[in-house]
């Protein structure tokens, strides 16, 4: 199978190009600064010779977009919105011009695209959309607003040769350096893994071994198209992923952090409190449907798993 991976350099984007790699698949990945010979240059803006890649390959899944995990100053915000939705417009032009389409395109979207709540889970069907939410950072609204527009992207693209499917990812937890399970560890080993602001909002995760077979799942199934929860069944409060994670690396303690301290670490990170203070309760209601079964649907599975492998200085198992 050829597998086109826009913007498939980061931390998501290594995950899947290690394992579909390893399965035997041809991968190319389009990048803005090639260092491999499976790299194609690209700008995520313009059409040129990268084109080339998309016609004639299987499956495009497009990851590209500026990472969240900085400060959400106007201009760091614009970007993130630009290069979503430029990346996702400009794929779809390729697709469209293509004599040889993919038989589908998986563009990554978001959980945050949900509303901030607590008191029950979304799925595809009957969650709620964010953005109108009370007592909330009026920011926040602007990232629902990116992901909405990522995925307006990909549906208004005229590809009507292309099953199109927005993967809705929770936070994929891989043993990489520099992935979110990597701060977290890393918090957790400092003794500041406790709860944030209380720690009853919610995380929704995926397990990194999870996240790859849900996306070969997508890909094999011709009948399933437009948004997907990729999440495990098993989000959880924040105040209890810490203390599982705690368990799980050998960590007796986690000092609590007020929301104001909440504020002083964000800006010491270069990051943002909406990672640790939006209630993101999302479940994978399409995929348990379909009938998708997870390796790891609990946090105490995922986390030990996690903590096993980066101890031994590996990213992931062995071949699936």
């Amino acid at each position: 199978m050829k597998v086109v991976l826009p913007g498939g350099t980061g931390q998501v984007g290594t995950v899947l190009d290690r394992a579909l790699t390893a399965a035997g698949h041809e991968v190319t990945v389009l990048t803005r600064h090639p260092e491999r010979e499976r790299h194609v240059q690209w700008d995520g803006v313009t059409l040129g010779p990268w084109t080339e890649a998309v016609d004639g390959c299987d499956v495009v899944v497009n990851l590209a977009g500026r990472s969240v995990s900085c400060r959400y100053t106007p201009e760091n915000l614009r970007a993130m919105m630009d290069s979503r939705v430029d990346s996702a417009r400009v794929v779809g032009e390729a697709i469209a011009a293509a004599e040889r389409p993919p038989r589908v395109w998986l563009q990554m979207s978001t959980a945050t695209i949900y509303a901030h709540r607590f008191d029950a889970a979304h799925d595809e069907g009957t969650g709620v959309i964010g953005g109108s939410e009370a007592d909330v950072p009026g920011y926040w609204g602007y990232s629902v607003e990116i992901a909405k527009n990522w995925e307006r992207a990909q549906r208004e693209a005229p590809t009507p040769a292309t099953r199109k499917v927005a993967l809705r990812a929770a936070m994929v937890m891989s043993p990489d350096r520099g992935g979110v399970f990597d701060v977290l560890l890393g918090l957790a080993r400092l003794g500041l893994g406790g709860p944030v602001a209380g720690g009853a909002q919610y995380v929704s995760w995926i397990h990194d071994e999870d996240f790859v077979r849900a996306v070969e799942f997508l890909v094999d199934r011709d009948d399933i198209d437009g948004p997907v929860n990729l999440a495990s069944p098993g989000p959880l409060p924040q105040r209890d992923l810490m203390r599982t994670l705690r368990t799980a690396s050998g960590v007796p303690f986690g000092l609590p952090a007020t929301r104001w301290m909440a504020e002083l670490g964000a800006f010491a990170l270069r990051s943002d409190t909406e990672l640790l203070l939006k209630s993101r309760r999302v479940v994978p209601g399409r995929l348990r449907e379909a009938g998708f079964e997870f390796t790891r649907p609990t946090w105490e599975s995922a986390a030990a798993d996690l903590v096993r492998r980066r101890r031994g200085g590996t990213s992931r198992g062995g071949p699936r």
